[in-house]
Order: structure tokens, then sequence, then C-alpha cells
């Protein structure tokens, strides 16, 4: 008699940690940029965050905020392809079986979540690569030029609003995805991180 698995495929859990990881790093990215000045002077290196750790040097003069706000949308096209790589791994493999200890409402709960996570994590990087092609200096990835902005103020202005509520939905998702991982972890003590952890 076959055994039903319950635990993710290890490039299921690859994806999903590396997944999270970007995530975490583009909410950090995008409240640390939000705080830059719009006058400030350009410069060639940029020390990342201003933690010591590395400095980026960058073949044309640009303004801290140039740098960052290129940088976010270059990790954000990135954060999109690997979105879109889960989404068909997870189209062509089915998922693992949730575990029987799991309650009829946490089944509902986990599974919804889920769906919602899923359409989050394209909404969140679509509206913001429409955004920046809607913009007048379009999208550059890494230094090359990517896509030509549209200079479409009304449709940026619109995105930029979507893509601000949409983050914050995100946010408040990933939290009740987090607390239910957690209570998993130390109340229940029962399998369920384990499934999200390579074999």
């Amino acid at each position: 008699m076959n055994q039903v698995s319950t635990r993710y495929t290890n490039v299921a859990v690859i994806l999903h940690w590396l997944i999270a990881l970007v995530v975490f790093g583009m909410f950090a990215l995008g409240w640390f940029m939000s705080e830059l000045p719009k006058d400030a002077s350009k410069q060639l290196g940029f020390d990342l965050f201003n933690l010591g750790i590395y400095t980026w040097n960058l073949a044309e003069e640009a303004s801290p905020r140039t740098f960052y706000f290129n940088l976010h949308k270059s990790i954000g096209v990135t954060l999109l392809v690997l979105i879109a790589l889960r989404l068909v791994w997870r189209i062509t493999h089915r998922p693992p079986a949730l575990l029987t200890s799991y309650k009829a409402w946490e089944r509902k709960l986990a599974t919804g979540t889920h769906h919602v996570l899923y359409l989050l994590m394209i909404a969140v990087p679509l509206s913001g690569l429409i955004m920046a092609i809607n913009s007048k200096y379009g999208l550059m990835w890494f230094g090359t030029d990517f896509i030509k902005g549209l200079d479409n103020k009304d449709v940026r202005e619109l995105f930029k609003e979507v893509h601000e509520i949409v983050v914050l939905i995100f946010i408040l998702v990933i939290s009740l995805h987090v607390a239910g991982a957690l209570k998993h972890k130390f109340i229940d003590k029962d399998d369920t991180m384990k499934r999200m952890t390579l074999k």
C-alpha cells in the first residue's frame, strides 16, 4: 500500500524559500528607498543600504533614489520569473496531502491562504512592472535597457496605488501564513513545517 507523501518536492521547497527571501528583501528595499531624497547628488558607487558590507559600482553616475528604484525594479522582474517557475511547478506537480491531524477549519483556511498568496505573488510584481513601463524612464534590468517607458502618467499613478495596496494586503496575508506555521510548530507541535524542508 503506497503512503501518500505529506512533504513538498525539493524543487518546490527551494523555490518557496528563495521567493520568500527575495520578497522580504523587497519589502525592506521598498521601505528603504521610499525615504530617499529626490535631490541627492549623483555618484558612481553605492554602499548597499549603508551597511559597509558591499559597494556596488556603476558604469554611469546615478542618484541614490534612481539606483535603488532601478535595483527594486530589476529584482522585481527576476522575482516575477521565479514566481512563474513556482506556478508551473505547482501546476505540473500535485501538492502533498494535508496532515490528517488538521481540523476542517484549518484545512479551509490553509487552502484559502495559499490561493490568495499565489494571487498576490503575481499581483504585486505585475502591478509594479506595469507602473514601471508606464513611467517616462521605462524599465532597466540590472543596468540593461529592458522595456522603454510609455510615459503614461495616468496609468502609472493608477498602478502605483494598486501596487501599494496589494503590497499591504500581501504583508497581512504573509503574516497570517507565518502565524499559522508558528502555531503548528509551537502549539500543535505537528509536522507542518517539516513539509517545507528538504528531504
